[in-house]
């Protein structure tokens, strides 16, 4: 690796952190930046993993305020995540990459779609379960789930992971866009330990490339959270959507 590509691997690491804190699709930046430099892909996914994890920490201590008040609702969907991280890392060492090709698109653009009529979907939910005394803290009966399943995806490979979060909390759990950003921050970061976790016990990981990207992550958090914070709900939403589209766009081309 040349000194250029050191600082490129790096840089696209402050990128990704920057983007996991606020939305999350920052692998869509890593993970071709490492094809291009001819780290092999199966290589180039799990050292990213395990290079994200340090910036998904990083966000997650940004977004500390946000998340007061939220330790049993993170306590609870955080076992869905941790679930869900496992059964990806597991079914990427498993299956080949041709089993997600048609559903990661789908979930992605899905995402989207959630995000962008969340408000008018949340009201209707809202609406039904005041009838049943009104949405619990952790969210309705089906966040669970959906989390888990968000968690399977993010272990696979994880790109977007944070539009689907973010539709998912956003409908079924009544807080704020920034709340549900640092809750997201810490679903996310589950995820992507428990998939490092086993990445390193049982993958080949390529040190220099994960420590590079490690180094710009932690940064991009830390800008990220910053930046995020100061966006108006309206226009985080737009952010997110705009960041799903492009994913989708990135993986169907």
């Amino acid at each position: 690796m040349s000194p250029l590509e050191a600082v490129l691997i790096a840089l696209a690491g402050v990128a990704a952190g920057t983007i996991n804190t606020v939305v999350g699709s920052g692998t869509l930046i890593t993970f071709p930046t490492l094809l291009a430099f001819g780290v092999p892909p199966v290589t180039a996914n799990v050292s990213n993993t395990v290079g994200l994890v340090p910036g998904s920490m990083s966000g997650v201590f940004g977004y500390r305020r946000e998340l007061a008040g939220q330790g049993a609702r993170v306590l609870r969907l955080g076992t869905a995540s941790l679930l869900g991280g496992v059964a990806g890392a597991l079914l990427l060492l498993r299956l080949p990459s041709s089993a997600f090709d048609a559903i990661v698109p789908a979930l992605i653009a899905l995402g989207v779609v959630l995000v962008v009529l969340g408000p008018r979907i949340q009201r209707s939910v809202a609406a039904r379960a005041e009838s049943r005394g009104g949405i619990p803290d952790h969210g309705v009966w089906w966040v669970w789930p959906a989390v888990a399943a968000a968690g399977v995806y993010g272990g696979y490979f994880g790109a977007a992971q944070g539009v689907l979060l973010m539709a998912i909390l956003g409908i079924g759990v009544a807080d704020s866009m920034q709340r549900h950003t640092a809750t997201k921050n810490v679903l996310a970061l589950i995820v992507n330990a428990v998939a490092a976790l086993v990445f390193i016990v049982v993958a080949d990981i390529d040190w220099t490339v994960a420590g590079l990207i490690a180094i710009g992550s932690v940064i991009g958090g830390q800008i990220g959270a910053t930046v995020g914070r100061r966006l108006p709900p309206v226009l985080l939403r737009a952010v997110i959507a705009t960041v799903g589209v492009v994913a989708l766009v990135a993986l169907l081309a």
